[in-house]
């Protein structure tokens, strides 16, 4: 299962790994701030892709995974070709700021193709489970742990 890097106003899911708000050694305090580093880094990243493209500002969860990584994948290249080409600060605009007074049109939104029901039902409980939230937290702790001390 995917998990997004999420903050503590997010319900105690397996698809959301949370910072832990009150870390009570220094192993979890680490985790807690290199999570809340990471966290950050994807939110103004994410950020960049969704002012220039309105296809990542739309809702995916029908949408197939593969479809939904080609989209991010193509919307990455893209940026980084536009900013290899333009430069850094021609790069620096936002749809919002060209608006529909500078004659530009909406942009169309593409869309996947649903899940199955039953899949979506599926995928729905098990993203609820919150003893696979407790330990997805406990594995990704441990597993930063060990990638630290290497």
């Amino acid at each position: 299962m995917k998990y997004y890097l999420a903050d503590s106003i997010y319900p105690r899911w397996p698809v959301f790994l949370k910072t832990i708000s009150c870390p009570t050694d220094a192993r979890r305090e680490l985790f807690a701030a290199r999570q809340e580093s990471a966290r950050k880094d994807v939110e103004r990243g994410f950020s960049v892709l969704q002012a220039r493209w309105a296809i990542v500002k739309g809702p995916a969860r029908s949408w197939y995974m593969h479809h939904i990584a080609n989209v991010m994948y193509a919307c990455i290249i893209l940026h980084n070709m536009i900013i290899h080409d333009e430069g850094r600060r021609d790069s620096d605009w936002s749809y919002n700021e060209a608006g529909p007074s500078a004659g530009h049109a909406t942009p169309p939104v593409a869309r996947g193709l649903p899940y199955g029901v039953s899949e979506r039902l599926q995928a729905q409980e098990s993203m609820r489970n919150q003893q696979a939230h407790l330990q997805l937290m406990n594995d990704m702790i441990e597993e930063f742990l060990t990638r630290s001390v290497r």
